[in-house]
């Protein structure tokens, strides 16, 4: 028999490990998956890992669906090393993607190089604003982040829906529960020709760079970390729990609104309820991919990336539902933390019982 004994101090190689393991682990019960579908499992996972890889559309959108992840979850990294846990950010995603889409059809006979920018700060106030919800009721009345930050992200769906169904839906639209496009100053420059990989991947990778100065080598990012291990110390060293949390939040919810922002004027051109892809969500995936470490995020986005664009290669070629791959991406994070337990815990054998013990 075996059991859990606790490590002396966290194993620094099984925590690196982790995710090659966890990667590994769902190949292995994705292609048993695929299999109990009826689907050539070897197939599945060539066309999910590998073929998007083989031309270049598929490559820049790479870039496309990574910039969102990658934005979304540095900012959720911060405030996870501190105990944070803003489970909300596709509603931050969804409330910045308004803000700056209502900027943009607010000045949609206007041209000038000043309106994209302006965009981009209201979609991240807007995103820091709604998370700056959840992390104010927490500091006042100790209410539970994670279920309000979740519980917004629903009430920020409906006000997208009711926006472009009304006071956002364009006039020539036929009622479609759409706006209008956005014009040529409200959208982002393409950085490479005949692709959709836009200048948002530039900011995202700023994004890492600053994230790694702020959480490797500057005062905040020690706080954080100090937060997330000892509590009580980081009080005794004189770093306050509410200015903490307040700005843990509005940086995440300030990133995913920005990344909002970017998926409005760039993919997608225009507001439209089905503007979320889940990216909120999937960005929590990245962050512990990446083990909450920039450089770490930046691959970890990519790869999922990988994913999304494979996936819907394998929802083509295959006819695999989408929910399967979902359930892919889900068995992801489920191996990441299962095979995490093992930076902490290692198994031994368990010891017989003594001779004469009753």
């Amino acid at each position: 028999m075996l059991r859990l004994e606790p490590r002396k101090e966290r194993s620094r190689a099984m925590a690196l490990a982790a995710p090659l393991i966890a990667v590994a682990l769902t190949m292995i019960f994705g292609m048993i998956l695929f299999a109990l579908l009826g689907k050539d499992p070897v197939r599945a996972i060539v066309t999910i890992f590998w073929e998007p890889l083989t031309n270049d559309f598929s490559r820049s959108e790479l870039l496309v669906k990574g910039t969102p992840l990658v934005l979304i979850a540095v900012g959720l990294a911060m405030g996870f090393r501190a105990g944070i846990w803003n489970i909300g950010a596709e509603g931050q995603f969804i409330v910045g993607a308004i803000a700056g889409g209502a900027m943009g059809l607010a000045f949609y006979d206007v041209q000038g190089v000043w309106v994209l920018p302006l965009m981009c700060l209201a979609g991240a106030a807007a995103g820091a604003a709604w998370a700056l919800i959840p992390a104010i009721l927490k500091v006042k009345f100790n209410a539970n982040e994670i279920l309000v930050s979740l519980m917004l992200v629903y009430v920020a769906g409906l006000w997208l829906s009711a926006l472009v169904t009304g006071p956002l839906r364009d006039p020539d639209g036929f009622n479609f529960p759409e706006s209008r496009l956005f014009h040529d100053s409200a959208t982002l420059p393409i950085l490479l020709e005949g692709t959709r990989a836009h200048v948002g991947a530039l900011a995202a990778l700023a994004a890492v760079l600053i994230g790694w100065a702020l959480m490797e080598r500057h005062e905040y990012g020690f706080s954080l970390k100090l937060f997330g291990q000892a509590p009580r110390a980081a009080r005794f060293a004189g770093f306050s729990q509410p200015r903490t949390v307040l700005l843990a939040m509005a940086v995440s919810g300030g990133l995913a609104g920005l990344a909002g922002t970017f998926e409005a004027a760039g993919p997608v051109g225009q507001l439209v309820p089905g503007l979320p892809a889940g990216y909120g969500f999937t960005a929590i995936i990245v962050a512990f991919l990446g083990r909450l470490h920039p450089a770490g995020i930046l691959l970890a986005g990519l790869l999922m990336a990988l994913t999304y664009i494979g996936g819907e290669g394998a929802q083509l070629a295959m006819q695999l539902p989408a929910a399967a791959i979902s359930v892919f991406q889900g068995m992801l994070l489920f191996f990441l933390l299962g095979m995490d337990v093992f930076s902490r815990y290692r198994l031994v054998p368990t010891r017989g019982l003594r001779k004469g013990a009753a």
